[in-house]
């Protein structure tokens, strides 16, 4: 099976974002997968547009795109960049991309990505599953474990970047 692999699986896992509780990828990261310009996917989106509806797809908000700035590394649309934002495909959305874009090429990248969903909901509910057994765990042990848990918990948590800012404060 890795023989015909044409993307790594780290590099899809890398583009899925959890964005208003859905797994997602944007728009310009699939178009990037699928070797076609941002403009050719979206007009393959909007030439179909009644295989999208909201639940398929959707476009950022603007607190959105400013909350994914750094991770997305996107210019302001005044200095060359996009003038609109970028749409976020789920899962089904994502499936649906394989009935719309017919190369061989998109189709065998359409299977890896959702491969890569597959694993990644896999690691979330083990994740969960994972929860339900400290919480059995932490009822059982006396309170000198308490502080043990707590920090395990923590650990549990998806880091986020506590860098202070850089530049002049005022």
């Amino acid at each position: 099976m890795t023989g015909n692999l044409l993307i790594r699986p780290e590099r899809i896992e890398r583009n899925v974002l959890r964005l208003r509780g859905q797994s997602v990828m944007l728009d310009e990261d699939l178009a990037r997968l699928y070797g076609v310009s941002v403009k050719a996917l979206n007009q393959a989106v909007k030439r179909n547009r009644e295989r999208f509806p909201a639940d398929f797809m959707f476009r950022l908000t603007a607190q959105e795109i400013r909350s994914l700035r750094s991770q997305i590394v996107t210019s302001k649309a005044r200095r060359g960049g996009r003038t609109y934002a970028p749409y976020a495909f789920t899962e089904l959305g994502v499936a649906m991309l394989s009935s719309v874009l017919r190369s061989t090429l998109a189709i065998r990248t359409n299977i890896q990505i959702m491969r890569a969903f597959v694993t990644l909901r896999r690691v979330l509910e083990s994740r969960s599953d994972l929860t339900d057994r400290l919480d059995q765990l932490e009822e059982k042990s006396d309170r000198k474990f308490a502080v043990v848990f707590g920090e395990i918990r923590k650990l549990m948590i998806p880091s986020r970047s506590t860098r202070e800012r850089i530049g002049f404060r005022v």
